[in-house]
């Protein structure tokens, strides 16, 4: 009998399987022929170090062994796809020339592709749709967890390693002595791609150049390999617990800020603080309250209910995805995580849509991830996108900031004229004021108005109070030098690059001019025709040293 498999089976593991106790395995005489066409997608997948294409030449070697061993007769035929054809995969181009293969040598086409199948017996060509069944693995991810562990880490040459413990309390543990080999990490590889592809509740989120990202159930697992890493490793990460909002014992302001008002929201904190298991409790939250909500995730690994859908990139795209989600119409969406600049637009566009949002981002402080919007949003609507900032510390809530806008003269100034749009940063349980965000000249100026007032931590960050004056003598202990220039329109201040994107204090004869966060090229430029430009004139008029300091 022969028979032409397509890539489908091989990138499976399933036909060797079938070959040594499936459906073949009381034919004798046995031919399989494998097309050019299948060999081409399995080589391009490989040399762009796809885990499937890996997979398949491991499975090329198990079906040529079998050959060598007198138990088929192996045959490659038919010619390779042009590049035509390959940039028509998607539309079938490729599968086409495969059933091709099949009715020119009276063969059986052997597929676990269901589309496949149904095309091919509608052309009327003999085909066995091997349906993947979930096989109990020799090794299992599963297998490396302990109770409380958060992740586990699997690389070649190493030993297994664990985090286990709760999020902002863990230890890193070995699993064992013995190092990891790259067998076991294939194999290990192996079991998780084929759940994937049969389990509906399994799936491949990412499948590029020397990464692989699988959701199995609750655990997200990314498949590392040369050349994107030195040796080949496997990280999975499991969450721990599944946390309803009552279990963060908020506040009855917090808990009503967030049922009735608090509709831009931020969950910030430091990578395994636990912001995305608290998001998930946010979701399941707002999902009792009747709202109707979907997430954007990339890879799907929330733990949220089945009354959730979980969406993904479209295509790759996030923006795509996010004009579909307008037309379903979501009360909220929690999007998970904000990284790039296209990630804050698209949350900036469902807010202006009127679409409640939780963000989640990576941020060492919860100012920090208000800064994240600035450069990408006008100011002026900053608070517009963000009225809530929860920061998570440890796995509890430990600092909650609230935006306003107001038009007013920034705290330290006192001349009415420099009136202006200034975000208000308040603390949410205390009404402390806590930042101030505006415009100065051409620079975005943050200013640390108050002590910061997060759960369990004293003042961590150096308290930036706007236009103070300097105790005597402190400008001339650790002076930055600064260099000045001036042009037609602005005095132009810089200073030495290490210092770019850092808030200093600046001084002429012990008297202090202003505050400002220099750019990352260690300069601010002020106007003239500003207060503060004016200032700067006259002392440079009057040869008056300009100092700054940290």
């Amino acid at each position: 009998m022969k028979y032409v498999v397509d890539t489908s089976v091989l990138l499976g593991s399933t036909l060797s399987k079938e070959l040594e106790e499936g459906c073949l395995k009381n034919e004798t005489d046995i031919e399989i022929i494998i097309p050019q066409t299948v060999l081409a997608e399995i080589e391009n997948q490989a040399n762009r170090s796809k885990t499937t294409g890996i997979l398949g030449l491991e499975e090329l070697k198990k079906i040529r062994s079998l050959h060598n061993q007198g138990r088929i007769n192996l045959t490659i035929t038919g010619e390779r796809p042009s590049l035509q054809q390959i940039t028509r995969a998607e539309s079938g181009a490729l599968d086409e020339l495969i059933r091709s293969e099949a009715r020119k040598n009276g063969a059986i086409l052997m597929t676990s592709d269901y589309v496949q199948a149904t095309i091919s017996e509608a052309e009327g060509i003999d085909v066995i749709y091997i349906q993947r069944e979930r096989k109990e693995p020799e090794l299992k991810i599963q297998d490396f967890f302990a109770p409380d562990s958060l992740s586990v880490h699997l690389k070649d040459g190493v030993p297994p390693q664990t985090k286990r413990g709760r999020p902002g309390n863990w230890k890193l543990e070995n699993i064992s002595d013995e190092p990891m080999t790259l067998q076991q990490l294939q194999k290990l590889t192996s079991s998780i791609i084929e759940s994937a592809e049969v389990d509906k509740d399994c799936f491949i989120e990412i499948n590029e150049e020397g990464a692989t990202v699988v959701q199995l159930h609750e655990y997200r697992i990314a498949i590392i390999s040369p050349p994107l890493s030195d040796r080949m490793e496997i990280t999975a990460v499991r969450p721990l617990l599944s946390v309803k909002l009552e279990d963060y014992h908020l506040s009855d302001r917090l808990k009503e800020r967030l049922k009735e008002k608090a509709e831009g929201i931020l969950v910030a904190g430091k990578p395994g603080a636990g912001k995305s298991t608290f998001a998930a409790a946010l979701a399941g939250f707002y999902q009792k309250q009747d709202k109707i909500v979907k997430t954007l995730e990339k890879p799907r690994d929330l733990p949220v209910g089945p009354e959730i859908t979980q969406y993904t990139a479209l295509r790759g795209d996030m923006e795509k995805t996010a004009d579909i989600l307008l037309l379903v119409r979501p009360d909220y969406v929690i999007y998970d995580e904000l990284r790039k600049t296209k990630d804050f637009k698209i949350y900036t566009d469902l807010r202006f849509a009127g679409v409640g949002l939780v963000g989640v981002v990576h941020s060492s402080r919860a100012i920090d991830a208000i800064e994240r919007f600035i450069g990408r949003v006008e100011l002026g609507l900053i608070s517009r996108v963000v009225d809530t900032v929860i920061f998570i510390e440890d796995g509890e809530v430990n600092q909650v900031l609230s935006l306003k806008l107001l038009v007013k003269v920034p705290t330290g100034m006192t001349e009415s004229d420099l009136s202006r749009p200034v975000i208000e940063v308040r603390d949410f349980e205390t009404n402390q004021l806590q930042y101030e965000i505006y415009t100065f000249g051409e620079q975005t100026i943050v200013i640390q108005i108050g002590g910061e007032t997060r759960k369990g931590s004293r003042k961590k960050q150096k308290r930036y109070e706007n236009f103070e004056p300097a105790e005597k003598g402190t400008a001339e202990k650790a002076t930055i030098p600064v260099d000045v220039e001036t042009n037609k329109k602005h005095v132009i201040l810089t200073v030495p690059p290490e210092y770019g994107k850092t808030y200093l204090q600046f001084y002429t004869d012990d008297e202090p001019i202003f505050t400002s966060k220099t750019n990352r090229d260690g300069q601010i430029r002020v106007r003239k025709t500003t207060f503060y430009g004016k200032k700067l004139t006259e002392n440079i008029k009057n040869r008056k040293k300009i100092y700054a300091k940290t």
